[in-house]
């Protein structure tokens, strides 16, 4: 029996689609925060949490847009101390990062109203860890929001800009906060500079 190559089965010519989504020049050109070494130790410092995308503080954690998000909506969770694993956070600091945690959950379903969540943490490089500093992963999900884009093109596509989104995320925060007679978001970050 004979067999043609692999390759041969491929026979035509495959052209590139252009996408044209002239929106995200905004996004693209807009001023970035200061690069830095420990942005999980830097941003809550900048006393700015809009320019720092912080959507919720509690006492020894604080809620973050995922400025490079695997959807729309990725938030994380973040102990304010420096630490790299779970178990060096103490008893109070665990319940609080888990506290948030769910919150940002709440936050995003009150939001976002996802049909479900990826929720946890990358330890370690070799897990896919970029920052040495523990943070929690909380991804909103819908059924059918994996399409080809980020298979075949390499390209993740955002329906808003990371702005408006925090705005919408701070307005529900503070709904959710008067629904729980509880304090709206923190936005002064003196305590953790």
């Amino acid at each position: 029996m004979l067999r043609a190559p692999l390759c041969a089965a491929v026979t035509r010519t495959q052209q590139m689609e252009q996408l044209h989504p002239y929106w995200r020049m905004d996004y693209i050109a807009a001023p970035r925060y200061p690069e830095t070494e420990r942005p999980f130790t830097d941003l809550p410092a900048l006393g700015d949490d809009a320019r720092a995308l912080i959507v919720h503080r509690s006492r020894l954690s604080y809620v973050l847009m995922n400025r490079y998000p695997y959807n729309p909506g990725h938030l994380l969770a973040i102990p304010y101390r420096e630490v790299t694993d779970l178990d060096q956070l103490d008893a109070a600091e665990r319940a609080d990062l888990s506290d948030s945690i769910l919150y940002a959950k709440k936050l995003l379903t009150a939001t976002l109203r996802p049909d479900g969540f990826n929720i946890g943490y990358n330890l370690g490089s070799a897990a896919g860890g970029s920052i040495a500093h523990l943070h929690a992963h909380i991804v909103p999900r819908w059924q059918g929001d994996s399409n080809f884009m980020p298979v075949i093109g390499q390209t993740r596509t955002l329906p808003q800009s990371l702005d408006t989104l925090w705005a919408r995320l701070r307005e529900v925060a503070a709904t959710l906060a008067d629904q729980n007679d509880a304090e709206p978001p923190n936005n002064d970050s003196s305590e953790h500079k």
